[in-house]
């Protein structure tokens, strides 16, 4: 079920993209010069579809970046309570094994109360 609808929201994706890239095959000169009109000096003629796909694909990158870097807390404090949840399993096996057992089981470690009369 879940890869036919994978499938019915990504054919229709991947659709627009190859008409996307077939129309817009033409040449564009991108210029990373901004103060030079006639000839830039850093400049570089790629397809149209390109240049939009590496926009796309930067923007995912960063947007990506950004998000790990929103959750570093959630990561430390995720690390934190698992070293504790270790911590506290290791100490509960140790109370186990260091507990009595056979004939002193029954007994507490309270001491007999004392009558008030």
């Amino acid at each position: 079920m879940i890869r036919f609808l994978k499938g019915l929201i990504l054919l229709p994706i991947a659709v627009v993209v190859v008409l996307l890239a077939v129309a817009n095959r033409q040449p564009v000169m991108l210029s990373f010069d901004p103060f030079t009109n006639g000839t830039p000096a850093f400049s570089l003629p790629m397809p149209l579809y390109a240049l939009i796909f590496a926009a796309v694909a930067i923007g995912i990158v960063v947007g990506g970046v950004g998000s790990w870097l929103g959750q570093g807390d959630t990561r430390r404090d995720r690390r934190a309570k698992g070293r504790e949840l270790a911590r506290l399993r290791h100490e509960a096996e140790r109370l186990r094994q260091t507990a009595p057992t056979g004939a002193s089981a029954g007994r507490t470690a309270l001491p007999a109360p004392v009558s008030r009369a």
